[in-house]
């Protein structure tokens, strides 16, 4: 009931302006965030591949309405690359983009914008020795960011992308990227979309599982984000239906979420990757989280009465 008011908040300028002045709300954000620096990225990552896991990085930000804003972004990408290399920590530590960050959404050549800040991400990552994944946004932007995604692994075939399980197209994207070598991320979907493109209610896990199906028995590497306790035993029984090896597929969950079964999957000879959002652009990013699992919303909600 509350999965609509919440996505509805993220998009309203107002209550955003409201959250980021609110003494409040900083503490519980910072669950779910990694800080506003790189620094603070590097750190949380560190500590992370130190407890066994691996890391996807997240520098926060989207719909991006200038060129100098893209821009920026793309140099954010390009220097924690860079870091991560110095640290030696590109073997476990990779970068996820969302298109719309770096020009996608822009009148006239926002995809050749957003094509050519990608390829700048993608060399910056292959030069520190990790790999790059193309975030999903919603339905209106899939055929542009696939379309993307296909032009970058002409040269870069290791870029991965994402696909969700809401969207009714998603489980035929599956079919076609289901490849050798094609890395995909599936999650649920965090974006509130009509019923003529998007499954709705207990529908979202059928479909879940359904494209589970295909992208394991498959020929590519799945990466299988979700929280949900069923979706992973699906995963690890389809797995082992398809005598998948533990470093064919992964499993990828949000940082600040179930962080003790992140490291019980790990410790259990899985490749768990968390997805680790930092920067100063985190309203959006922490309101989808809220809608997409209610536990979220509780933990938002004591923190508020809480004296700590």
């Amino acid at each position: 009931m509350l999965r609509e008011p919440l996505l509805a908040a993220a998009r309203s300028p107002k209550l955003r302006t409201v959250a980021e002045k609110s003494r409040l709300t900083r503490p519980v954000v910072d669950r779910f965030v990694a800080g506003a620096t790189e620094p603070d990225a590097l750190r949380v990552t560190d500590e992370l591949i130190g407890n066994g896991l691996y890391v996807t990085l997240d520098f926060l930000g989207e719909a991006t309405t200038s060129l100098e804003q893209a821009g920026s972004t793309v140099r954010a990408y390009e220097s924690v690359l860079v870091e991560l290399a110095k640290a030696g920590s590109a073997e476990r530590a990779e970068v996820s983009v969302k298109l719309s960050a770096i020009g996608q959404s822009l009148p006239g050549n926002g995809e050749k914008i957003a094509l050519d800040g990608a390829r700048r991400i993608c060399e910056a990552a292959a030069a520190a020795g990790t790999t790059v994944t193309v975030d999903m946004e919603d339905h209106t932007t899939t055929d542009s960011t696939l379309g993307i995604v296909r032009e970058l692994r002409a040269d870069f075939p290791w870029v991965g992308a994402v696909l969700q399980a809401y969207l009714k197209r998603t489980e035929a994207d599956c079919r076609e990227f289901a490849t050798a070598g094609s890395r995909i991320r599936l999650c649920k979907g965090a974006y509130a979309e009509p019923e003529s493109v998007a499954f709705q209610g207990e529908a979202v896990e059928d479909s879940y599982r359904r494209c589970l199906g295909v992208l394991l028995a498959g020929e590519g590497y799945p990466m299988v984000a979700s929280h949900d306790p069923a979706m992973i035993a699906a995963a690890r029984s389809l797995a082992v239906r398809n005598s998948r090896t533990s470093d064919s597929f992964e499993f990828q969950m949000l940082f600040g979420i179930r962080p003790d079964e992140q490291r019980a999957i790990a410790a259990a000879g899985h490749r768990m990757r968390v997805y680790v959002p930092y920067g100063d652009e985190w309203y959006g990013y922490f309101m989808r989280r809220l809608a997409e699992r209610p536990a979220n919303l509780t933990f938002f909600l004591r923190s508020l009465t809480s004296k700590k």
